[in-house]
This record gives structure tokens, C-alpha cells and sequence, in this order.
């Protein structure tokens, strides 16, 4: 059986008061759940449009069960902090014999299924795909096998991560390629991103 490649998707279940967070400081929880659904959706829509296998790791132990989103199978993330449960989860599909992974999260409106698959062939000549995000941090990470040291010592949820995670390639002599920047919703100013998607959608 030829290996496949498989998308995994970080996603926290909607659930008001425990999603986008810190955009609820100022839109209000019932808002900001809205706009979790949306990005939830637009990042479910593309990657079903992706030919490769599709994973979705929630945040919270009981994960939905998998037939609320056909064509996905579920599970739940593990790990002290992201970097963690992001190796865990890189970790869990090569056990499973996939040839390539890549992870992406549900924060990106402007994430589309062609800069997905362009991830996915990247991986043909480098050992690492990074999609970085506009506020330092990457809305895309793609590998062969796991690299433990892009996992940790990284400054989790600050501008530095993208910065810190090349930093990381160039010292353990990985090869890696870069994906279009891209915009994170996280804060009401970045609202105005979703809108575009919208209008597009």
C-alpha cells in the first residue's frame, strides 16, 4: 500500500466562553463564539477540498463523535503545552505509517486549500514547510518525521515563534521552505480578515 499524507487540523470544540478568548475581551463571548464558528467552518470547507487524509485533534477530552464532520476521523490532543501536544500529534500519525503531515490550526481566513497542497508537494524536496502567520507566530507546519527540537524551547503564543522555529531548522541542519504569509485572527483588529473571507466565500 502506497503511504499516504495526512492533514491535521488543532481545533478546539465551539463552546461559548472557551474559544477565541482574548477577542471576547472586547466583542463579547456570544460574538466571539460566532467567529469561532466561522473559522472553524471556512478551515474544515478547505481542507475537505485537500486529497489526503484528514485528522481533527480537539482540545478537550471528549471529542465529538467523528460523523459531525464526514470524511474526518477525531481525537484528542495531549501534552503539557502546544509544542508538546503538537509533537504528540506529528508523533501519533508517522506511528501510523503516514509519509507526510502537516498541521494547520482554525485561526487563518485566508488559509485555501491550494497553499494546503502546496505544503504537502514542498515536502517532496525539504524537510520542514512553515506557513507564517502576520503576528510572529505560523498558521501552517508540515514534516516528514519528527523533529522534536521545533517543539520545544519555542515561545509558545508570542511574536517570536516563527522567528525562533527557522532559528530552530537553520541549528539542527533541516531544510525547510516558506508558504505566503498570512493573517491570525486573534484580536478584534483583526476582524477585518474575516470579513475578506467572507466576501469571497
Amino acid at each position: 500500500m502506497a503511504q499516504t499524507d495526512i492533514l491535521i487540523i488543532f481545533a478546539k470544540k465551539p463552546v461559548y466562553g472557551k474559544v477565541k478568548t482574548r477577542l471576547a475581551v472586547s466583542i463579547g463571548h456570544a460574538a466571539a463564539l460566532g467567529v469561532y464558528r466561522q473559522l472553524l467552518s471556512h478551515t474544515l470547507d478547505i481542507a475537505t477540498k485537500v486529497k489526503v487524509e484528514k485528522i481533527i485533534f480537539y482540545s478537550d477530552e471528549a471529542a465529538p463523535d467523528s460523523r459531525t464532520v464526514p470524511g474526518f476521523r477525531s481525537t484528542t490532543q495531549y501534552g503539557v503545552d502546544l509544542g508538546e501536544r503538537m509533537k504528540n500529534a506529528f508523533a501519533d500519525v508517522f506511528r501510523q505509517g503516514y509519509a507526510k503531515a502537516v498541521i494547520i490550526g482554525t485561526d487563518c481566513p485566508a488559509i485555501g486549500e491550494t497553499i494546503v497542497a502546496a505544503a504537502f508537494d514542498t515536502l517532496h524536496k525539504k524537510d520542514v514547510v512553515i506557513g507564517p502567520a502576520y503576528d510572529g507566530g505560523y498558521y501552517l507546519l508540515g514534516m516528514k518525521r519528527v523533529h522534536p527540537p521545533l517543539f520545544e524551547h519555542i515561545p509558545w503564543s508570542t511574536a517570536a515563534v516563527f522567528e525562533k522555529t527557522v532559528a530552530t531548522c537553520n541549528t539542527n541542519g533541516l531544510s525547510y521552505s516558506l508558504l505566503p504569509p498570512l493573517p491570525d485572527v486573534d484580536e478584534e483588529k483583526d476582524l477585518l480578515y474575516l470579513a475578506k473571507m467572507n466576501q469571497h466565500g
